[in-house]
């Protein structure tokens, strides 16, 4: 049913979220006041590149992927949002459009603050402006990060990290595997390799390599890390060697 109230989980999601949580309760009071609340089915479009956006955009239920369509069949991801992030507000800040496409994963429930009521808030939270800022900071170190590791990491030690990102922002407990964590969105393995900039044969081979070594568990239901440690160990020997 296609209700305009938050559920229970929906809303702790939504107040869960690393940067939303931080804020004031003031101003988290202003933005769900004025929010409303639209649901799509998995693989709906939430915004389109190159059109303006309409509203500032949370994800409480499901993931968002985030990339851009070249035709019908064809289309690359740069990554999947997970509950309890926000996105939109670059595009309203500089008045530019969308500069990537965003679909739903999975069903998905998405809360969204009107342009209009984004620049209220805005001109009345000078916390709000802080808070932007420090997270698109962030963003920026992340995507510097991103280009270092393309440019410096093989692939085992980038799909390594990738994973360990997956696991924390999508996974869940594993059913009868009480230490081992599945990955909870479905991810072809070629949208790893776009994440990846890689081919998806070559992420093909690192992947049954790693479960060669049983630190993942290939299903057709979705990825398994079954030696979080080992991750770990892969990705903190790369920046050893590289310092």
């Amino acid at each position: 049913m296609n209700t305009p109230f938050l559920s229970f989980d929906e809303r702790a999601a939504i107040n869960g979220g690393r940067w939303f949580s931080a804020l004031s309760a003031p101003l988290k009071h202003d933005i769900l006041r004025c929010a409303y609340v639209e649901r799509y089915r998995d693989g709906e479009l939430i915004a389109a590149r190159g059109e303006q956006p309409e509203a500032w955009l949370g994800c409480a239920k499901g993931a968002l992927r985030v990339g851009s369509s070249y035709s019908s069949s064809k289309h690359s991801t740069l990554r999947y949002l997970e509950p309890g992030t926000w996105l939109g507000d670059v595009s309203i800040l500089d008045g530019d459009c969308h500069t990537h496409d965003v679909y739903a994963h999975g069903s998905c429930t998405i809360v969204c603050v009107g342009k209009a009521d984004f620049k209220r808030i805005r001109a009345q939270h000078v916390e709000l402006c802080e808070a932007l800022l420090r997270r698109n900071a962030q963003h920026i170190r992340t995507l510097y990060g991103r280009l270092e590791d393309l440019n410096t990491l093989p692939l085992r030690v980038r799909l390594a990290k990738q994973l360990l990102q997956l696991v924390r922002r999508h996974g869940v407990p594993a059913y009868g595997h009480p230490n081992e964590v599945r990955i909870g969105i479905h991810l072809a393995q070629e949208s790893l390799a776009q994440l990846l900039g890689a081919s998806r044969q070559r992420v093909n081979m690192e992947l049954k390599s790693l479960e060669r070594d049983n630190v993942v568990r290939i299903q057709q239901q979705g990825l398994i890390v079954r030696n979080h440690a080992a991750l770990l160990q892969m990705v903190g020997q790369s920046v050893a060697l590289a310092a």
